[in-house]
């Protein structure tokens, strides 16, 4: 038996990376996906990719009007939900001499302002016993020069999947975090830099993950799956982190 037959997933920032390696791996499963992005023309390739009659609707999590609409119309087409999947972020680093109100205002609107409203605005479209996961960073608990907001935004996240999950336990509403590590991922290009150079940063941070190697998305994917099916029922309010063993060893 599939371990997502017929549940209803939604995963913000599903058309590429981590959310796309998800939201694949949920098809498979039996769901009935949709995802969320801010460029159209993505999100209609992710679809495709998906596969399995997922649908892609063009949202941005800072925008709450945004995030209701989403919900209404994931609802009206699919059906109540069973899965959330709160992937959407921004990363942005620079010394802290020089980080801009702007892209402290950027980053916290994504990623800390956008998860709390992003969950807040899905309940009323949420089934009892749905599971909600929260996209949270192994930067959460380690400080890193000149990713301080963005390590912030993290740890704020795994903050909100404790509090969230007290207030939703009459609903058996579970709400936990998965922590990736560093993630072979698009996401590790948007800071800008050459092919050649963006290498050189992926090899310097494998080097210093005990594995010796980078993530893949595929590896994440497995880890909201389990997150998200039965297999975790008695999960609840805790993080799951798969780093390479960063955190650990």
């Amino acid at each position: 038996m599939k371990k997502l037959e017929n549940k209803v997933a939604v995963i913000t920032g599903g058309n590429s990376g981590i959310g796309l390696a998800t939201a694949v791996l949920f098809a498979q499963q039996g769901a009935k996906v949709a995802i969320t992005g801010r460029n159209q023309a993505t999100l209609k390739s992710a679809a495709e990719t998906i596969g399995q009659g997922a649908i892609g609707i063009v949202s941005d999590v800072s925008d709450l009007n945004s995030i209701t609409a989403v919900f209404e119309e994931i609802s009206a087409k699919l059906g109540k939900i069973d899965v959330l999947v709160v992937n959407a972020g921004v990363s942005s680093a620079a010394p802290l001499a020089d980080f801009t109100e702007e892209q402290f205002d950027n980053i916290s609107d994504i990623n800390f302002k956008g998860v709390f409203f992003t969950v807040q605005r899905a309940l009323p479209y949420l089934n009892d016993g749905a599971s909600i996961v929260l996209t949270s960073s192994a930067m959460n608990e380690v400080g890193y020069g000149t990713y301080a907001a963005y390590s912030a935004t993290k740890a704020a996240v795994r903050s909100l999947a404790r509090s969230f999950s007290q207030e939703l336990l009459e609903r058996q509403i579970r709400v936990n975090v998965l922590s990736p590590g560093a993630i072979d991922t698009p996401f590790l290009g948007r800071n800008g830099g050459s092919k050649e150079e963006i290498e050189g940063v992926k090899g310097y941070i494998a080097s210093t993950i005990p594995l010796k190697r980078l993530g893949t998305s595929e590896e994440i994917a497995e880890g909201f799956l389990y997150l998200a099916s039965d297999a975790s029922k008695y999960m609840v309010g805790s993080e799951l982190v798969l780093d390479g063993g960063v955190k650990t060893l």
